[in-house]
């Protein structure tokens, strides 16, 4: 089993996950997406998998810089934007096997572990 998370090392619910991951004796390989941002390739497959609205981090500074015009992007147009901007993915981002499997980290832990192949 291959788990992938991407997100940032002082991220608090990066954090969150990884402590639970370590507790669960859960093997993942940790991606920094500020020193390492995924392509486009990468995320175009996560938003095929899990949907573009789950993938935008909200509450960050980079959101909140967009116009309004954020409200009718099409997924080319996300890809792009979180291709340029990691910071705009929500985090963490779990990759499993190659297909995103879960976005965030504010699920029941069942659903975590059902999303991760765990249950």
């Amino acid at each position: 089993m291959s788990i992938k998370v991407y997100g940032i090392p002082n991220c608090g619910t990066c954090k969150k996950a990884f402590k639970w991951l370590e507790e669960n004796n859960v093997d993942y390989e940790f991606i920094n997406t500020k020193d390492n941002p995924p392509d486009e390739k990468a995320i175009a497959s996560w938003i095929a998998a899990l949907g573009n609205k789950p993938m935008r981090n909200t509450s960050g500074k980079s959101y909140r810089g967009i116009g309004e015009e954020k409200k009718t992007w099409s997924d080319k147009q996300w890809v792009k934007a979180f291709s340029e901007d990691a910071m705009l993915l929500k985090r963490p981002v779990f990759v499993k096997d190659g297909k995103a499997v879960l976005v965030g980290f504010r699920a029941k832990e069942e659903e975590i572990k059902a999303k991760l192949g765990l249950a």
